[in-house]
């Protein structure tokens, strides 16, 4: 439990929350494809990283992962080794998502409790996805781009 006195999922590392999606996707039904870089020439974040260089400066391997739940709606996570995550809905992108907020997130969504948010005037939209605890993420998008999933979860 954190401070609040709800469940948030504690995955210290890459591998760890890798079988946390792996017990998510089988709760639901989903298929899970996921493929890992590891090492500092492989990782996404570490572009600076010398030839040859695997390590981090500490000797460690980073590792990151990237998945793709099966089904609709379509999502994929993307695991970086800084603890943070990209997780997309739809095509709508969730930049810097922290790794221990990714299962709540993902259970959002997967059990309906995300949605859209539209609005006549202005018009906009947002994706809403609640955590326990009074935490929401929301990302704008673009109302001529809902997909069928989408169109369905507005309010």
């Amino acid at each position: 439990m954190d401070h609040s006195g709800h469940y948030r999922e504690h995955l210290p590392t890459t591998e760890a929350a890798v079988g946390a999606l792996h017990t998510i996707a089988a709760q639901y039904g989903r298929e899970l494809e996921v493929t890992h870089d590891i090492g500092a020439d492989r990782t996404s974040r570490r572009g600076a990283a010398g030839f040859g260089v695997t390590t981090d400066p500490d000797g460690s391997l980073p590792h990151e992962a990237y998945a793709d739940f099966s089904g609709v709606p379509r999502v994929s996570v993307r695991l970086f080794p800084e603890a943070d995550a990209l997780i997309t809905v739809e095509g709508v992108a969730f930049h810097d998502v922290p790794r221990d907020d990714v299962p709540g997130f993902l259970h959002s969504v997967f059990g309906g409790l995300s949605h859209v948010r539209a609005r006549r005037f202005p018009p906009s939209a947002s994706l809403v996805v609640p955590l326990p605890g009074d935490r929401t993420y929301r990302e704008h998008l673009a109302a001529h781009l809902l997909t069928p999933w989408l169109s369905s979860r507005v309010r």
